[in-house]
């Protein structure tokens, strides 16, 4: 139970006053390109009952996140969009209010989670269960860019009855989201083949895969890896070059990030349960996710850039840096 000398309620006349500070977040008015992001302030986000208040330190994006900004999936004809949107599902950061009825967390917890398009922003309020604890040992960067991107993994591989002892194709599989099913196949005792560039081969080896090449070659590389079949086919990329990669396994145990192939639906239920697993797998095997590129909040479009430019090993991530007090400031001058 948190301790209640660090506890601050969202009633609490500490709190009223922090009511009219702002903070800033990431925002777009219209569907488009990555300009159209742009940081604003909002008024600072109060926990209500059963939520916590967390100041950011870092924010996953994902692929998904561009998808959302550029309008892909928008339905046409249907209800008008409301703008501004704002955009981000995982992050990481310090709690620094607690809700009424909120015993497990205090002021000061460092925690990661997930949050429904809100994480591109300096503070953010959430359900009290959409969050687990930091452990000392993994980085910021690292748990703003595991918690929705490793439960997708993490259901994928459960939705496809994967058990100890089967083959598993995994493709993409130096993306951060195939690392991340790569290192959980392997600690569950899976045989793991993922179809990769070849500068990121030997990656794949560290992690405890059999590398193939991510083209049309890579099928018949892995019927060769295994011949007594390919018990399970993950599509850990979504793109347009999965359709020879199909005839390795049966249809139903076979996910795909895209929705053309007509496979059964990819269902990622995030939970408080499935994401301390995740930080369990880290604390006992070293799961992580690799970040490629951090970059601070104001500079959102870049980042999606960075995403945009196609497959690369690891993560963007979305940082919030502390502010250097003004002492320091005056020393480093």
């Amino acid at each position: 139970m948190a301790s209640q000398r660090n506890r601050t309620t969202a009633n609490d006349s500490s709190s009223a006053a922090d009511a009219s500070s702002r903070v800033k977040a990431v925002v777009f008015d219209r569907y488009g390109a990555a300009e159209v992001l742009r940081a604003i302030d909002l008024p600072m986000p109060q926990a209500g009952p059963g939520e916590i208040r967390v100041r950011v330190r870092a924010a996953g994006v994902r692929p998904s996140d561009i998808a959302v900004r550029s309008g892909l999936g928008a339905r046409d004809g249907g209800a008008r969009a409301r703008f501004p949107r704002r955009l981000g599902n995982e992050f990481a950061g310090v709690v620094d209010q607690v809700g009424a009825g909120v015993d497990e967390f205090a002021i000061g917890d460092e925690v990661m989670g997930w949050a429904a398009a809100m994480s591109y922003a300096e503070a953010l309020t959430v359900p009290a269960g959409h969050v687990v604890r930091k452990p000392h040992t993994m980085t910021w960067a690292v748990a703003g860019a595991l918690p929705s991107t490793g439960q997708t993994a993490h259901a994928a591989l459960r939705q496809l009855d994967l058990a100890a002892g089967q083959t598993v194709l995994i493709h993409g599989a130096a993306g951060a989201l195939g690392c991340v099913a790569v290192q959980l196949a392997v600690a569950w005792g899976a045989h793991v083949i993922g179809s990769a560039a070849a500068a990121d081969h030997d990656y794949l080896r560290t992690l405890g895969a059999q590398p193939v090449d991510a083209g049309t070659a890579g099928v018949e590389q892995a019927r060769a890896l295994a011949p007594g079949g390919i018990d399970a086919l993950f599509d850990a990329c979504g793109r347009e070059d999965f359709a020879p990669w199909l005839r390795l396994a049966a249809p139903q145990r076979a996910l795909s990030l895209s929705r053309r192939y007509g496979l059964a639906e990819l269902r990622s239920q995030r939970s408080r349960e499935r994401l301390a697993e995740l930080v369990a797998m880290h604390q006992r095997h070293g799961l992580m996710v690799p970040v490629r590129e951090m970059f601070p909040l104001t500079r959102a479009a870049e980042a999606h850039r960075a995403v945009e430019r196609g497959p690369a090993r690891g993560k963007v991530v979305l940082m919030v840096y502390e502010a250097m007090p003004l002492s320091l400031l005056r020393l480093s001058a």
